[in-house]
């Protein structure tokens, strides 16, 4: 089918002037919701009351939902996060959804960069105490050049974190559940075991979805064997790593820096966490560039068309 009513759920797609208007160029009939607050299940069933279509973010698309849009058909996406959306129930009700992965690595993978030399040099720390007034002294940090980079997860944004870390000529260690071998031969990234990967790693980033396999794997167990001066990176989701294990082990020194964009809880309320010295954080920013945010959309009306739809039953 090709749709004609289009319900956009995703305030930040709305809300971008060259997203809202390609969509009224291509669909006239599009309605958009403007609130910046993340919609409920509610809020959605009564946006999409009369569409065929929808393109949404991160709002929840549920059975709740879906069974009372017996009228929607078709679901484009608009970034690259897939947690509130249930996909059984997606396939139950017969609806195809356009996706595209990766629209988001380079923005993400930037900022990576950009929090890696951040935790390295005491960036956060030294700020806020020049802030407080306490005018602090010199505090001797480390380059990111020759470090042992460790990746964990190296799907779209983590190879790209690989291409950006070219120049800085560090050993780059990988691991991740499925064979990029052929790209590790091309840029000289070394495969290795979880455990050889926590141990071995002087700044540890995380790119890995969120599944039942990775909500809560950073235990204090695994933060415990990380070397007691690396510095952990988190840019992909919340509740990934234990937050209480890592404010015990940042207060005490044990681990040196952290600096994350995501969080159990969004938006954060782990003030203790996020206002120790030695965490630098973020409120999920990830993929918060003006080009990111033009590719993610594009992608998202992309994703009504019939060349860039999953079928139902087709594994997502």
């Amino acid at each position: 089918m090709t749709p004609t009513k289009i319900g956009v759920t995703n305030s930040l797609f709305a809300g971008h002037p060259v997203l809202r208007r390609t969509l009224l160029e291509l669909y006239p009939d599009s309605t958009f919701r403007d609130v910046p607050q993340r919609p409920t299940e509610d809020d959605v069933i009564a946006l999409l009351a009369d569409r065929d279509a929808a393109i949404v973010g991160m709002e929840p698309i549920t059975e709740k939902v879906l069974s009372a849009l017996p009228n929607l058909k078709i679901i484009g996406k608009m970034g690259i996060g897939c947690d509130t959306l249930d996909f059984d129930a997606l396939r139950k009700h017969e609806i195809r959804f356009g996706y595209t992965p990766g629209t988001n690595k380079l923005a993400v993978a930037e900022l990576t960069l950009c929090y890696m030399i951040a935790a390295l040099r005491w960036v956060t720390p030294l700020n806020m105490a020049m802030r407080n007034g306490e005018r602090p002294r010199m505090k001797l940090g480390k380059g990111l050049t020759g470090r042992t980079v460790g990746i964990h997860g190296c799907g779209n944004v983590g190879k790209e974190v690989v291409r950006l870390l070219a120049p800085f000529n560090c050993e780059i260690i990988a691991n991740d559940i499925e064979d990029y071998s052929a790209f590790y031969r091309q840029y000289g990234v070394k495969a290795v075991s979880f455990d050889e990967l926590i141990e071995r790693s002087e700044v540890l980033t995380l790119h890995v979805p969120k599944t039942a396999e990775t909500i809560g794997l950073y235990t204090d167990a695994v933060l415990s064997r990380m070397r007691p001066d690396a510095v952990l990176i988190n840019l992909c989701r919340g509740g990934i790593v234990d937050e209480d294990a890592l404010y015990e082990r940042l207060k005490s020194g044990k681990l040196p820096a952290a600096a994350f964009d995501v969080f159990e809880i969004e938006p954060a309320i782990n003030d203790k966490l996020i206002n120790l010295p030695n965490m630098l954080s973020s409120p999920h920013i990830g993929a918060a560039t003006d080009e990111a945010r033009i590719t993610m959309g594009m992608a998202a009306i992309e994703g009504l068309t019939e060349n860039a739809l999953v079928r139902p039953g087709q594994t997502f």
